[in-house]
């Protein structure tokens, strides 16, 4: 079987990506510092939607990034070692964090505007559960500001984010949508990730860190950044090319219109998925 090199070599496309990435990333380092807009609570708005207990996250911040760093470096390392695939382990890499960086300010520049406190916002102004009399907060600075962050859900939309580009992957991969329709151990395996993300977007109701408003929304912005930067470098899911990179897919069609036999088509329909050990004709899922 012939192995085909990486295809997006070292040049001024591949700079200008690695660019927009580290620009996504400082802005969201920057974000995460600054100051929520600081929204006017009403006493009996305070005593009736804040007042929840303060707990401690049954999903701490790192375990979430545990799961958001390592997951894009095992799909990676699936298409590299298991599918033979050098361009997928790169082009997974490039979907995950262009999704990554987007969704993180997209999250950061919603909850600093938005302002709206956490239910758990009372304990974290009143530490000692006495109020002031002009409702001046007593507690950490630090515990306040973050208080004033609920909306969107940051759990929500980074697990939703990370984890949904795991399931598209997935889905592709193993043709869930497109030439391999009707095994539930298929549909199975693509949902697992989403399922995973909405456990742990579902642990901030739990703890009292977020509102269901902030789940529901950061969980639908984690997804939809997932899927559309997915598209950007892979074919649609529902296609006979599902799973297979642009990159490639241009390269092996321009081949194959200048009179060479390698047709990508032609490839995905004579190979099967080495992921559910089937007999690996060809690379290409």
């Amino acid at each position: 079987m012939l192995k085909m090199p990486l295809i997006r070599s070292a040049n001024f496309n591949l700079f200008v990506e690695i660019v927009v990435r580290v620009i996504l990333f400082s802005a969201f380092c920057y974000m995460e510092t600054m100051q929520p807009f600081i929204r006017v609570i009403q006493k009996a708005e305070l005593e009736s939607d804040y007042m929840y207990p303060h707990m401690d996250s049954y999903v701490t911040g790192g375990m979430l990034w545990t799961v958001v760093l390592s997951v894009p470096c095992v799909l990676s390392l699936m298409a590299w070692a298991v599918c033979n695939d050098c361009n997928d382990a790169f082009e997974i890499l490039l979907s995950w964090s262009l999704a990554l960086g987007i969704n993180g300010v997209l999250t950061d520049m919603i909850k600093l505007m938005a302002g709206r406190p956490r239910p758990d916002f009372f304990y974290r102004c009143f530490p000692d559960g006495v109020e002031t009399k002009y409702l001046q907060c007593t507690g950490d600075p630090t515990e306040i500001m973050e208080g004033r962050k609920s909306f969107p859900s940051g759990h929500s939309s980074l697990s939703f984010c990370t984890l949904g580009v795991a399931s598209a992957w997935l889905c592709g991969r193993l043709g869930v949508l497109s030439r391999r329709r009707g095994s539930g151990l298929r549909v199975i395996g693509c949902l697992l990730p989403l399922m995973l993300a909405a456990g742990i977007a579902l642990s901030r109701s739990c703890d009292y860190h977020h509102h269901w408003q902030d789940i529901l929304v950061g969980s639908i912005l984690g997804y939809s950044v997932a899927i559309f930067c997915y598209r950007q470098y892979y074919n649609p899911l529902s296609s006979e090319l599902a799973g297979i990179p642009y990159i490639v897919s241009c390269v092996n069609t321009a081949k194959f219109f200048n009179g060479k036999p390698d047709s990508p088509v032609k490839d995905v329909k004579e190979e099967s998925t080495p992921l559910l050990n089937g007999k690996k004709d060809d690379k290409w899922i």
